[in-house]
């Protein structure tokens, strides 16, 4: 499909395209041109960029919890600090490891 550069010279990238490349608003993307001529569009990644999605993974989570101190049914310590540190995310991470059914870490 053909895309029509605007007066400023830009043109959007279709998501399809954005989706492949993993990148969104405020991503940076480099523009090689190859030995045939043709261009290259390749994800930039920046130093600090995956702190930068690290830290908002950790807020959605803590964003789950707000507001949930004194309800009914209120989850346990263990599952808590479980949801909050996201050791579910790392489960290569030995110190990360879920405890056996029935048991506590201490």
């Amino acid at each position: 499909m053909a895309y029509t550069l605007t007066s400023k010279s830009q043109v959007t990238v279709p998501k399809a395209i954005r989706d492949h490349l993993r990148v969104a608003p405020g991503d940076a993307v480099d523009f090689r041109i190859v030995a045939d001529g043709s261009v290259r569009v390749e994800p930039t990644r920046l130093p600090g960029r995956s702190e930068q999605r690290r830290l908002s993974a950790a807020k959605a989570r803590f964003d789950k919890l707000r507001g949930s101190g004194g309800q009914s049914g209120q989850a346990r310590t263990d599952e808590l600090m479980r949801l909050l540190r996201g050791y579910d995310e790392d489960a290569a991470d030995p110190g990360f490891a879920a405890p056996a059914p029935g048991t506590r870490r201490r």
